[in-house]
């Protein structure tokens, strides 16, 4: 079983990581590729491939500038730990065991524009970049791709696909954003695919809320990890945060938990 989510904006690189263990992205090679790119770009145009204010623009730019090819613990983290966004809210790696992140280091997957697909403890820069941006500027020709759903093309449903072979289950947790999900070309994946849906009631009726949503995904990740969860029915049970399995609005491939 593999889980799947997608990375964050929002990035800590000052707290000191709780653990010693980090690893290299399997990507590395790509990802120079593409900030070697980047860095040809000015933070204005930086701002408008990103579609981001002058300010992040600036910051980004200069992250771009600094990126080294060399990764140690010195100049990278871990990237569980360096994402700090909801659904990395939801799962509160502060409490996360040792057997934890060994667990998490076999089964879960971070999705990146950057990056392609990460394990938890593969250390990362300080970067931003949606897997939704559009490569469309002349300084970027070299890369022969339009955008970066083009650029990874097919590497990442390969990789994903060699992964689940080592796996006792060939099956896919999918708990990232549709963004994210569509860059690892599901219907080439050689998995049964479960994907859960988290819904409050407002208005009268039971709806996605995005925040909401995107903190339970991270809780639900965390419950599996905790729980080394095998079973797919045992993911009924998940009840964190209020809310519960709803069979109504469930069907085999999309477990729905709402709460009140």
């Amino acid at each position: 079983m593999l889980i799947l989510i997608s990375p964050a904006k929002t990035l800590d690189f000052e707290t000191l990581a709780p653990i010693a263990q980090f690893s290299q992205p399997d990507f590395l090679d790509d990802t120079a590729k593409l900030v070697k790119q980047l860095k040809q770009l000015s933070a204005g145009e930086i701002s408008s491939l990103m579609k981001v204010s002058d300010k992040l623009g600036v910051l980004n730019s200069d992250r771009f500038k600094a990126w080294q090819a060399d990764f140690d613990d010195a100049n990278a983290k871990q990237a569980l730990l360096a994402f700090q966004g909801d659904v990395y809210q939801g799962m509160q790696v502060d409490n996360f065991q040792p057997a934890d992140f060994e667990y998490a280091q076999s089964h879960l997957r971070i999705l990146s524009g950057l990056y392609g697909v990460l394990r938890p403890l593969d250390l990362i820069q300080p970067y931003r970049l949606e897997m939704g941006t559009k490569l469309a500027h002349a300084k970027l020709q070299d890369l022969s791709a339009n955008s970066l759903y083009e650029f990874w093309g097919d590497k990442l449903v390969q990789t994903l696909n060699g992964q689940l072979e080592q796996q006792e289950q060939k099956v896919i947790i999918n708990l990232a954003s549709n963004e994210y999900f569509k860059a690892v070309k599901p219907k080439l994946l050689q998995a049964e695919i479960i994907t859960p849906a988290f819904k409050d009631w407002k208005s009268d009726k039971y709806k996605i809320i995005s925040f909401y949503a995107k903190k339970a995904r991270g809780m639900m990740t965390s419950y599996i990890i905790k729980n080394r969860i095998t079973n797919l029915n045992e993911l009924q049970n998940f009840a964190e945060a209020g809310y519960s399995y709803n069979p109504e609005l469930s069907d085999p491939k999309n477990p729905t938990f709402t709460r009140q």
